[in-house]
């Protein structure tokens, strides 16, 4: 199984990612996960080359905000895609608070960029707590096991 995360920056797509696949591997699930932000270049094509060349179950945590890299994964097996999405104000203010934050201008144009994906599930952050957006997100990978 692929969960592909994808949302704006500062939606909260790493919090996510990261406290689902400590809950799961918690449960005896291995599972990898991929950072958009572990690429230098050739972000979506790299992470594409490496799910699809290692196979198994994995977290894929990027923005994924052109549809062209969505649907390319979208091909691969047991795909869920989690569009997780926030305010323009809450990514901008999360982003100040990262320890190695994107340009304000970034968040800007991705952010107003953004194609809604045909998702799976939708998670907004600004009304779910990150308990809680880990619980939908579990429940819907559960839901596919």
């Amino acid at each position: 199984m692929i969960v592909l995360l994808c949302g704006p920056p500062g939606v909260g797509k790493t919090t996510i990612a990261v406290r689902l696949r400590e809950r799961l591997e918690a449960r005896g699930t291995a599972i990898g996960l991929l950072h958009s932000d572990d690429f230098a270049r050739r972000t979506y094509e790299r992470m594409y080359e490496r799910v699809k060349r290692e196979g198994g179950d994995w977290l894929l945590d990027g923005t994924f905000y052109e549809r062209e890299w969505r649907e390319r994964f979208r091909g691969l097996d047991e795909v869920c895609v989690v569009h997780v999405t926030a305010s323009l104000e809450s990514c901008l203010e999360r982003n100040r608070e990262r320890p190695d934050p994107i340009s304000e201008t970034g968040v800007h144009v991705i952010h107003r960029e953004f194609e809604t994906p045909r998702a799976d599930l939708t998670i907004d952050t600004d009304e779910l707590s990150v308990e809680e957006a880990v619980d939908r997100a579990e429940k819907e990978v559960e839901k596919r096991r």
